[in-house]
């Protein structure tokens, strides 16, 4: 399934420049795109950081994607360079979903997803223009490029704070390996298979259905199974570079209902657990 997602990739990026030419052309407040709408919202201020966020609109039955997008899914790409008197710009990513279809499972947003931006100015007591350069893919039973160029001059909203802070709390927070608490990630083993594999145990509150999404460097494709009876998920290392040395950063995600926390744990250059 790595190998399929990198080719869909290659193929869905190298067609970018003929879809977006139907999409927002010049900048502006919103953009209308294939079944999506995309517009930056800001809430104000809060210990001098600016709240503001991504508000993508799906129309029902389409989907967006994570950071991180799966097997065969379209990563988001954002270009802040045209932003003014902004000294740093850091997105937030809330849980995504994990779906599966023919073509592998994806880590999806469905709906109205925001995705909070975190912003710095340069000079305070100035204005922050955030100017936005977005590439996302929108997908129901293929998925399709999308172009947005959207801008916008940060100030306060209360329905936008709102819409902000909720997604804020869906951000999975850091924690530990082996931290106590009804979500955590409890220990990470290595597994003998035919690929480099770990076996991974959680905690998850009673009667809630656990999902685990595993990141690696760059160049690292890793598969994820759903968990067994005893809360233990495969993650399989699909494909990683020739001769890497060790230590590698693995970033675990753990989702169960509302909840999310994030785990950072090393592996050797052979994809075992250090």
């Amino acid at each position: 399934m790595a190998i399929m997602f990198r080719t869909f990739s290659v193929i869905t990026f190298s067609i970018l420049a003929v879809f977006s030419v139907l999409g927002q052309s010049l900048a502006s407040p919103s953009a209308q795109n294939f079944h999506s709408r995309a517009r930056l919202i800001s809430g104000g201020q809060e210990n001098g950081t600016w709240l503001a966020g991504i508000e993508i609109a799906l129309d029902p039955g389409f989907k967006t994607y994570w950071r991180n997008a799966g097997d065969s899914g379209l990563p988001p790409r954002f270009d802040w360079s045209g932003s003014e008197n902004a000294s740093s710009i850091e997105i937030q990513w809330p849980a995504p979903s994990r779906t599966e279809d023919a073509a592998g499972v994806a880590h999806t947003y469905s709906g109205t997803v925001v995705l909070p931006v975190l912003v710095k100015a340069k000079e305070q007591g100035k204005p922050v223009k955030l100017k936005l350069t977005a590439d996302y893919g929108i997908c129901k039973d293929i998925c399709i490029p999308a172009h947005a160029e959207i801008d916008t001059v940060l100030s306060g909203n209360e329905a936008n704070r709102a819409a902000i802070r909720k997604a804020l709390a869906k951000v999975p927070r850091p924690q530990a390996l082996g931290a106590e608490g009804d979500l955590s990630v409890v220990s990470v083993e290595s597994l003998k298979q035919d690929k480099p594999g770990l076996s991974v145990k959680v905690r998850a509150p009673d009667g809630a259905k656990p999902t685990l999404f595993a990141e690696g460097p760059e160049d690292w494709y890793l598969s994820t199974t759903l968990p067994d009876g005893d809360n233990r998920f495969t993650v399989t290392v699909e494909e990683k570079p020739k001769n890497t040395a060790g230590p590698v950063p693995l970033r675990l995600t753990l989702v169960a209902g509302d909840k999310a926390v994030e785990t950072e744990v090393s592996l050797d250059g052979g994809g075992q657990p250090r």
